[in-house]
């Protein structure tokens, strides 16, 4: 027994002597030579000490193997070094004495800033395996002779330089095939960020060669496609990552024979095709990223049970149902799936994903209920929004249980019933939004002290009743927007006084800003306060002294008078909307007017005089619709250096367009309408069309020519220059506009053929040339280009003649379908200003329907009206036109149409205004035409119809008026039976029988009776009288081609003109 004691107690400090002396022997003790290149290496290298953790602790009195980041073999040889994100920024060349390390195996110099080409001298360290140069502010080419590095199992050369062409890092001379022919020991190859520029082919075929090959990283590559399937044989590989490059390829289904796989990322790669189901069902894959490929669809399998943690199939066009086996991957963290195509409920197998902590469905078609959440106790993010999500949420309890919930998003479905007071108390929940849905009532909620919510947003519900006053318990909420409810009674903000955004807008409130006696503690630290619409009579006085103000919305309320000073020195304000008020004036002086404005909005006011100044930095400056009365300012263009959009339409300025305005070289949006501005217009506005999207001049007094200038790269969309005194040509270089979607030059005295030159603006939208100088005939031959979206044509009041072409209105798609009629009801033609953000500018154009102008200020992309009113045209109106199944207006009258009305005009189902009088028409009115239920307005007067007026039907319900003037046409609402007479007027004097001789007769009654002939219908038969001067009048043009007409409405009466041509 006492042997046996004693032996266990012998071999104690022998195991401890043993292990002492193996510790000291890996450890070993530091070569001088090996110390002394690292501390020549630590002398050349140029770090700052601040920075530096491993390379500034290297003590020349320790052993060099202790040191920090350096490691050592058994005989003291260094075999690792590792030097990354220590931000050295030079002494690392050719000549360093790191490249005397003969025994070094790994080498990491990552996360520094040498910003120089990598060294060639790397192939003399011949035993190298592991070589990460990542991040290292490397540039250039990467040289031959890291191919020398044959015993490279792993190599990272990945770069953050990809964004700055100039310094990238590349790969091209050598390619990516002379780099790795020698490495066949690689495993790892990291490349993200290289630029390699190599095809499909290339680039696959360099990494056939690299049998071992198990991870791949090539992002950011300007690689292109396609993938090759033969890459699926490379049967070791674990991971793929390819984001961002080109890639425009279909995903090979031999990527499914990758049994080892990990990790496939192809995010924004231009994929397309159908994504290969059985990848999904690679057991071993934990993380999958196919997200921003819009072309590229998918269906989901049925999942079998595996390791997936990270699925994100976002921004494709991936479709079906949400597979409800998608409970089997427990594994589960993060399920991105916004942004697709997706329809169908929620499975409630959603709450068998117990690890899942990011969850995003947002912007999909998802329909019913919402799921429980219960079991998913580890979700931080939750994003529902932008679906089609209904119902009432099952119970105030429903989000019990989320404990680490962080952010919830639900807005823009249809999610009805009372908000859980459930969310109000998760512990961890700093962000709600709910806006846009249909919620209705806000439960009471208590015990919130510890909330740590931020962000609540309520906006556009049905929330009714007074302002909830449980807000008032988030101590902790920063921003609050309740905009868009149905919210009422009085308020004031002293509890809200924390918050750093309030919006309030939209609602019944009336909120009290005068607050006494008021200083900067009050609002401490607000910068966005929006209160639209509030009933305030007044300026909130506490933010006099503001600091932090940045964005202030105070349109539409009644606030009236002056404008104070103090506004425009509060030093951080950026965005000014004090829109749609009562004010009179702007209180001055301005000489420390804030140079940050970038937003100014003061439109529909009565502001008067004259424009007292315009902020350095505006980007958007809106004074429209006051009483401003001055001249602009010759210099003005100066202070608009920055300025996207200016608008001073709507007042009464007086002047010239000065030159300085072509000094705004940012120009966007330039609207000087419904002025009385006069002289031309400036060449170099025309110029600016590089830049200019919209130019609106009309209702002024512009004189001259359009200036013949535009741009070669005319970036216009919409050309207004209506109602002015505009003389000359259609200008040749608008035909540049090649995005023009508005052209408005009507109601001038332009005296032009038909603009053929605009016929390849496959944009054009709206055309309006009416009350012109313009003859000749229509149409444009010896082409086949189409105006497929042009939706409003207007060129009445002109001297246009002969017949309307057939193949002119071919191309006119837009008034032909009624397909996605109800998705174009809400849409017109708009603008959007900034390239984020939702401001946009709305065109309006003039159109003349159903006997009236009627300014459409919102144009709808659904609206189509077509008027060739008051020309010259004669013979058949082509099939075409009544065959327009979208067409809301028609109008042909007084021309020289003639021909009988075709049965082809029962397509037009949508036309609701239709004036075909003063032609020559002939024939029965088709029965089809008493189909057309939308019909509101019709006038078939003064034609030659004949028969009897279709019974039984609406056409009964327009007066005789829509129906005089026809010889031959009766029945209901004109006389009920044809009697020979005109229709719907008594005769004064019946017929009698003449009983003369006729032998007796003198010449001088012949003569008599054959000027009654003659004139007779002149004088008593309208129908007649009007032909008989058109007639005359085209003799008389034809003779004289210096006559044209013009023509006038007075009182709802179209009158024409014959003057001489000067």
């Amino acid at each position: 027994m006492r042997t046996e004691l004693v032996s266990p107690l012998l071999a104690m400090p022998l195991f401890w002597l043993c292990l002492c002396n193996e510790l000291f022997v890996v450890s070993g003790l530091c070569h001088d030579d090996q110390r002394s290149l690292l501390l020549q290496l630590k002398n050349n290298l140029t770090y700052t000490f601040e920075s530096s953790t491993k390379v500034k602790s290297w003590n020349p009195t320790n052993d060099c193997c202790g040191w920090i980041g350096v490691s050592c073999d058994k005989e003291g040889h260094v075999t690792s070094l590792d030097l990354s994100g220590e931000l050295i920024t030079g002494g690392f060349g050719n000549s360093s004495s790191l490249f005397s390390l003969q025994h070094l195996h790994k080498l990491n110099l990552a996360y520094n800033d040498f910003n120089s080409v990598i060294p060639s001298a790397f192939n003399r360290l011949e035993n190298l395996t592991y070589l990460n140069l990542s991040c290292a502010g490397f540039r250039g080419q990467i040289p031959i002779e890291i191919s020398q590095m044959t015993r490279l199992v792993t190599l990272d050369l990945s770069s953050f330089l990809m964004f700055y062409t100039s310094n990238e890092l590349k790969l091209e001379n050598p390619n990516l095939q002379k780099l790795v022919r020698n490495l066949t020991s690689i495993r790892q190859l990291y490349l993200d960020g290289v630029s390699i520029s190599a095809a499909g082919h290339e680039w696959s075929s360099a990494l056939m060669s690299l049998h071992d090959l198990q991870e791949v990283r090539m992002s950011w590559c300007n690689l292109s496609g396609p993938l090759d399937p033969s890459l699926g044989s490379l049967e070791n590989l674990s991971v793929i990552v390819l984001d961002v490059n080109n890639l425009s390829s279909t995903v090979p289904e031999t990527f499914a024979y990758l049994k080892f796989l990990t990790i496939l990322s192809l995010s924004s790669c231009q994929l397309t095709g159908t994504f290969p189901q059985n990848i999904f069902k690679i057991v071993t894959l934990s993380i999958v990223d196919i997200s921003l490929n819009s072309n590229l669809k998918g269906f989901f399998p049925d999942f079998p049970q595996g390791s997936l943690q990270t699925l994100r199939v976002s921004n494709t066009s991936f479709s079906g149902a949400f597979p409800n086996s998608i409970g089997n991957m427990k594994n589960l963290t993060e399920l991105d799936f916004s942004c697709c195509l997706f329809s169908g409920a929620l499975p409630n197998s959603l709450s068998n994903l117990t690890e899942l902590s990011y969850l995003d469905l947002s912007y999909n078609n998802f329909t019913g209920r919402i799921p429980s959440f219960e079991m998913v106790n580890k979700l931080t993010y939750l994003r529902l929004s932008d679906n089609g999500l209904s119902g009432a949420v099952p119970s105030s309890s429903h989000f019990e249980g989320l404990n680490n919930l962080v952010t919830i998003d639900l807005g823009y479905n249809s999610i009805s019933g009372s908000l859980p007071s459930s969310l109000f108390t998760l512990p961890q929940l700093q962000n709600i939004m709910l806006s846009h849905n249909q919620f209705g009532q806000l439960d009471k909620f208590t015990n919130v002290s510890s909330s740590k919510l931020k962000l609540l947003d309520l906006s556009s519900n049905n929330l009714s009743g007074s302002f909830p006053i449980s807000i008032y318990q988030l101590s902790r909420l920063y921003v609050l927007i309740l905009s868009s409810n149905k919210l009422n009674g009085t308020m004031n903000l002293d509890k809200l006084s924390e918050l750093i955004k309030l919006d309030l807008s939209y609602n019944n409130l009336s909120v009290d800003v005068n607050v006494a006696n008021a200083d900067p503690s009050y609002f401490p630290t607000i910068y966005d306060l929006r209160l639209v619409s509030c009933n305030l009579k007044t300026f909130p006085a506490f933010l006099r002294n503001h600091s932090t103000i940045s964005f202030l919305d105070l349109s539409d309320n009644h606030i009236q008078g002056i404008v104070p000073n103090w506004i425009w020195k509060l030093p951080n304000l950026e965005n000014l909307n004090i829109s749609h008020n009562l004010l009179t004036h702007l209180e001055g002086p301005f000489q420390n007017f804030s140079s940050k404005f970038l937003e100014l909005d003061l439109h529909h006011n009565k502001l008067q005089g004259p424009i007292p100044f315009f902020p350095a930095r505006g980007l958007y400056l809106d004074l429209s619709n006051n009483k401003f009365n001055s001249v602009i300012p010759r210099d003005i263009g100066n202070y608009l250096s920055s300025t996207i959009v200016f608008s001073l339409s709507n007042n009464t300025l007086s002047g010239t367009i000065p030159d300085s305005l072509c000094n705004s070289s940012n120009l966007q949006f330039l609207d000087l309408s419904n002025n009385n501005i006069s002289g031309t217009i400036p060449w170099c506005l025309m110029k600016m069309s590089k830049t200019l999207e919209l130019l609106n001049l009309r209702k002024n007094s512009l004189m001259g020519p359009v200036p013949d200038k535009f741009s070669a790269a005319c970036a216009l969309r919409t050309l207004n220059l209506r109602q002015n005194k505009l003389d000359g040509k259609i200008p040749k270089s608008v035909s540049d506009c090649t995005s023009l979607e508005v052209l408005d030059l009507g109601e001038n005295k332009i005296m032009d053929v038909f603009p053929c030159l605009l016929r390849k603006i496959s944009t054009l939208r709206v055309l309006v040339l009416r009350e012109n100088n313009l003859h000749g005939h229509i149409g444009c031959p010896n082409t086949t280009a189409t105006w497929r979206v042009l939706q409003i044509v207007d060129l009445a009041f002109n001297n246009f003649r002969g017949k309307l072409p057939e193949t002119f209105f071919k191309g006119w798609e837009a008034m032909m379908s009624e397909e996605n009629q109800d998705e174009s009801k809400e849409k017109n033609i708009r603008h959007k200003i900034y390239q984020y953000g939702q401001l946009y500018y709305e065109d309006s154009v003039t159109v003349t329907m159903k006997g009236q102008q009627m300014d459409l200020v919102k144009i709808l992309t659904i609206f189509t009206s077509i008027d060739f009113s008051s020309n010259h045209f004669e013979g058949q109106v082509p099939e075409q036109l009544f065959e327009f199944k979208a067409l809301y207006a028609l109008n042909l009258s007084n021309n020289a149409f003639s021909g009988k009305i075709p049965q082809s005009i029962r397509y037009m189902k949508d036309v609701e205004s239709l004036d075909l009088s003063n032609n020559l028409l002939e024939g029965n009115i088709p029965t089809e035409l008493a189909t057309l239920s939308f019909l509101s307005v019709l006038d078939l007067s003064f034609n030659h119809l004949v028969g009897k007026i279709p019974t039984g039907t609406q056409l009964q319900s327009f007066p005789a008026s829509s129906f005089q003037g026809n010889d031959g046409l009766y029945g209901p609402p004109l006389t009920e039976e044809q009697d020979g007479t005109e229709p719907g007027v008594l005769q004064e004097h019946q017929a009698t029988v003449s009983t003369i001789d006729w032998n007796f007769i003198s010449v001088e009654v012949g003569l008599i009776f054959g000027h009654g002939m003659i004139f007779g219908p002149l004088l008593f038969w309208k129908q007649w009288r009007i032909w008989y001067w058109k007639v005359i009048n085209k003799i008389l043009c034809w003779i004289f081609p210096q006559l044209y007409f013009e023509y006038a409405t007075k009182r709802g009466q179209t009158y024409a003109t014959l003057r001489w041509q000067h």
